[in-house]
């Protein structure tokens, strides 16, 4: 579906097996998906995405350093760690050990960060050079300085606040401090169930008041760079895998976002291959 509505590079994560077996496990469907499907794949180890029922605080981090993360390194499922910074999640402190032990491990650290608060996790992120910081609904001028100056994208997911009735991230201040920003989906059954990246770019320019060039660009180029794959991916260009998708007759690119519900993809190349 979502390869059908233009998305050509997707970043899938697990998180919602909360033990060893059942995150080996969605982890290696994601595997599965890689080696099958025409479009980039990205896989992310996100067993710290709540405590997993049964366990204390705890003993749950450890069960995540100790156990979950030498399995996952041992058949090398997972291209990037991530972890639910937040407020009544993961602490900082909690999240500097699970990047540490995954990084061990080849695993490039990504945070879910101010989602419901600001609580460390942008700072924890930048510490680490963590590719991207997600969410930050509740982010700081502070924090906005902080990831200025480092090699952190932050990235909005508009979808989720669409949803879950919450607040939007504050991209046009980002953007207007001289800030990269992406934008991506975050779909998932439990707070956002679209992946239509079309409509995610529509919400981008409606509630978050980027320009549709900003909002294309947030999800195309700077979505890439999020997943460590600009170099290949995001944008047309000599050299680039041949990703690109042929709209319907439209008057002009700011016509995509406008025309929030009509479907514009006629056809989709992958790998240069139409689909």
């Amino acid at each position: 579906e979502i390869m059908h509505k233009g998305t050509g590079c997707v970043e899938i994560k697990s998180g919602y097996g909360l033990n060893t077996a059942d995150e080996l496990k969605m982890l290696r469907v994601i595997r599965r998906i890689k080696e099958t499907a025409p479009l980039k794949v990205k896989s992310t180890f996100l067993g710290a995405h709540a405590v997993g029922r049964g366990y204390s605080q705890t003993d749950y981090v450890d069960l995540v350093v100790n156990e979950m993360i030498p399995e996952v390194g041992k058949e090398r499922l997972a291209d990037f760690v991530d972890v639910f910074c937040d407020e009544g999640f993961f602490t900082p402190d909690e999240t500097a050990r699970i990047l540490e032990a995954a990084d061990k491990w080849g695993m490039k650290p990504k945070i879910h960060a101010d989602e419901l608060a600001s609580s460390g996790g942008v700072e924890v992120g930048v510490r680490h050079g963590a590719l991207s910081v997600d969410h930050l609904e509740s982010m700081t001028v502070e924090e906005i300085e902080l990831l200025r100056d480092s090699q952190t994208m932050p990235t909005v997911l508009p979808g989720t606040s669409f949803f879950l009735n919450m607040p939007y991230g504050k991209a046009r201040q980002m953007v207007d401090s001289g800030l990269a920003v992406a934008v991506a989906s975050d779909y998932n059954p439990g707070s956002t169930p679209s992946g239509d990246m079309k409509f995610i770019v529509s919400l981008a320019c409606i509630k978050l008041r980027l320009l549709p060039a900003e909002a294309i660009n947030a999800a195309t180029i700077n979505a890439a760079s999020a997943m460590g794959e600009s170099r290949d991916y995001g944008s047309i260009a000599e050299g680039k895998v041949a990703n690109c998708f042929i709209t319907e007759p439209i008057p002009s690119v700011d016509y995509i976002p406008y025309a929030y519900t009509s479907p514009i993809v006629k056809r989709v190349m992958l790998k240069g291959d139409i689909i």
